[in-house]
């Protein structure tokens, strides 16, 4: 999106028409809803930018909610923002720690400082991009305590601010791009973004696969889990941090959310055969190295070696990881297993695999499916044998 198209955008005209448009759709509807516009005289640069407004509130609305509808984005700037249920809870850090004026750097379109700014506290976003800090200012304008500022998150002032909250930049320049960029490319730099967290209260966000032998010392690293998918991960230094925690796994799944938290990583869980039940960890908990903690307060092992599978006699009742009741284990040959599922009458069939090179999709495709029932096909290494277990949720 271009600076032309941004002012066009936000005039009263260029607002009050994108609000009136119908719920985003592709295609024909898309180009009949374009020639209509043209007929109506609206210049066609306009045009193009409340269409794209259109399809990206309605993209929005996975992080947002129904406040998607009254936001602005860019593409790039939606990439990478904070999900609202995930930007409340970094909010409220810095609330229950009392830092009441926080800088975000690197702010993009303001997610993480409308969290902020709807708690009460003073908020000002730095955002180095004209347009991405245009579409900020509008996102936070219902918030009188909050502001935002065209400058370099790197050398920003942070005299009156007693706290900040840095989400660095880990997408190629553009406000469309959504490609990204190796950690020593972020922007602001990590040395940067780690040198601040030493003089000030900090919360990076950064990517779950982030390197952990970066992880600076004495920081909380929290990853975090949103309804199956791997978000983020957050480093807390100062009073941001929670005592005695230096790894933690939070999972939120609807409106279910549980957490572990411990020192340090966990100590691997014994090995264990396999029992009624197989756990599938979420992914923070994976990321954060907490499975043996996990395998403890399940009464469970580890089925084998480097493989984030868990077994046991009870079920998890947490989004802390996915139980699976065993119906039959099979020797990975697709002929058998097919067998096997025909003779209980599978036609609806997840596949899940973990430590056997094996395309899921391409291996349901293979097994001739039919019937009405459903189950979860596991294909992974039991005491290095490549193992099927055909299961079910529970």
């Amino acid at each position: 999106m271009e600076e032309s198209e941004v002012r066009e955008l936000l005039t009263v005209e260029g607002l009050r028409l994108l609000d009136a448009l119908p719920p985003y759709r592709s295609g024909a509807d898309v180009v009949q809803l374009s020639s209509r516009l043209r007929r109506e005289g609206h210049p066609p640069s306009l045009i193009a930018a409340v269409l794209t407004q259109a399809r990206l509130r309605e993209k929005a609305v996975a992080k947002f909610g129904p406040f998607a509808s009254r936001m602005l984005f860019t593409a790039a700037g939606l990439e990478q923002a904070t999900r609202l249920q995930v930007a409340a809870r970094h909010a409220a850090r810095f609330r229950d720690a009392g830092l009441m004026r926080v800088a975000d750097l690197g702010c993009g379109i303001g997610g993480d400082a409308m969290a902020l700014a709807a708690l009460d506290l003073q908020v000002r976003g730095v955002e180095i991009d004209e347009v991405t800090a245009a579409i900020a200012a509008y996102n936070l304008a219902p918030f009188p305590g909050a502001e935002v500022v065209v400058g370099d998150a790197g050398t920003a002032d942070l005299s009156d601010v007693v706290a900040v909250f840095l989400d660095p930049a880990r997408r190629a320049p553009g406000h469309d791009s959504t490609t990204r960029v190796d950690a020593d490319q972020y922007s602001p730099s990590l040395g940067t973004a780690f040198a601040i967290a030493e003089e000030s209260p900090t919360g990076i966000k950064l990517g779950p696969a982030f390197d952990r032998e970066e992880i600076p010392t004495g920081v909380e690293a929290q990853w975090v889990t949103v309804d199956g998918e791997t978000v983020e991960l957050s480093l807390w230094s100062g009073a941001l941090a929670r005592p005695l925690v230096r790894r933690a796994a939070l999972v939120i799944a609807g409106d279910r959310v549980a957490e572990l938290t411990a020192p340090a990583d966990s100590e691997d869980p014994e090995l264990r055969p396999l029992e009624r039940y197989l756990h599938e960890p979420a992914g923070a908990v994976i990321r954060a190295r907490l499975i043996g903690d996990l395998a403890g307060s399940l009464g469970a092992g580890i089925l084998s070696d480097r493989i984030a599978y868990l077994t046991g006699s009870s079920i998890s009742t947490s989004p802390l990881a996915a139980s699976f009741e065993i119906d039959a284990e099979l020797p990975i040959d697709e002929r058998r297993i097919a067998r096997e599922l025909r003779s209980r009458g599978i036609g609806r069939l997840e596949v899940k695999k973990r430590g056997v090179d094996i395309d899921p999709a391409a291996f349901r495709a293979k097994l001739g499916l039919k019937g009405s029932g459903e189950a979860t096909l596991i294909l992974t290494r039991i005491a290095g044998r490549r193992t099927a277990l055909i299961a079910h949720r529970v």
